[in-house]
């Protein structure tokens, strides 16, 4: 059986070396690179199913890395960072994060955020009870996990995608945060709302005719989200 393969960006040697023993551990082949531009270069050659990236670094920082490596890859990122700020992690997610740690954190938590991001990108669908979704001249091949637009594919990353199943498959119900966050980023997840907020605001842009007025991915304030059918 193949290994799974990580990539850990930190120029941190001890908390490198660290987290690299703990993912051997769960059998994983891990890279090392201590700086944004030797990780972009690791990246491309490995093809790893995640990657582990801390925010500040010697050459160019994470945010960087982020934004180069979206132009050409959906790879799950998780990011670190010893910043706890709300504007850190928002913009971290805002340039296609899947995840935000603050250090110091635990091994386990760590672990455990891999392991979500692995089940998540693993193309495996419960089946939907019809296997076609459509609503105006949004439709939703769910065999294919194929979305179109009037007729013209959409791509979406695999969260975009889950999320959008999980809002379509209960048509007209108001889903709280926990529960999205529980179904598409796992059981680890609960309080991170501003995952759901960026997400969503991703998922919008690509379906809604005008993303600031919103027709299907309707906001029920204080709670959660509903999708709304249109004729």
């Amino acid at each position: 059986m193949s290994k799974h393969r990580a990539v850990i960006v930190d120029d941190d040697v001890d908390i490198a070396h660290l987290i690299r023993e703990c993912l051997r551990e769960e059998g994983f082949e891990v890279t090392l690179a201590a700086t944004g531009s030797v990780a972009l270069q690791v990246i491309e050659k490995k093809r790893p199913e995640v990657v582990i990236l801390d925010i500040m670094l010697p050459d160019f920082d994470g945010f960087k890395v982020l934004q180069r490596l979206r132009q050409w890859s959906q790879v799950p990122v998780i990011a670190l960072s010893a910043r706890g700020e709300m504007t850190y992690k928002t913009k971290c997610l805002n340039l296609g994060a899947d995840d935000y740690m603050t250090k110091p954190f635990g091994v386990e938590e760590l672990l455990a955020r891999v392991r979500a991001v692995l089940r998540r990108t693993r193309v495996v669908d419960s089946a939907p009870a019809t296997p076609l979704f459509c609503s105006g001249n949004l439709q939703i091949n769910f065999a294919e996990r194929r979305v179109t637009i009037a007729g013209n594919e959409i791509s979406l990353t695999p969260i975009e995608y889950d999320l959008l199943k999980e809002l379509t498959t209960n048509v007209g119900k108001v889903l709280n945060y926990s529960h999205l966050l529980h179904k598409v980023w796992g059981p680890e997840y609960g309080s991170e709302r501003e995952y759901l907020h960026v997400y969503i605001g991703y998922l919008r842009g690509k379906i809604e005719p005008d993303p600031t007025e919103p027709k299907h991915i309707i906001t029920v304030s204080g709670v959660g989200y509903r999708f709304q059918l249109k004729e």
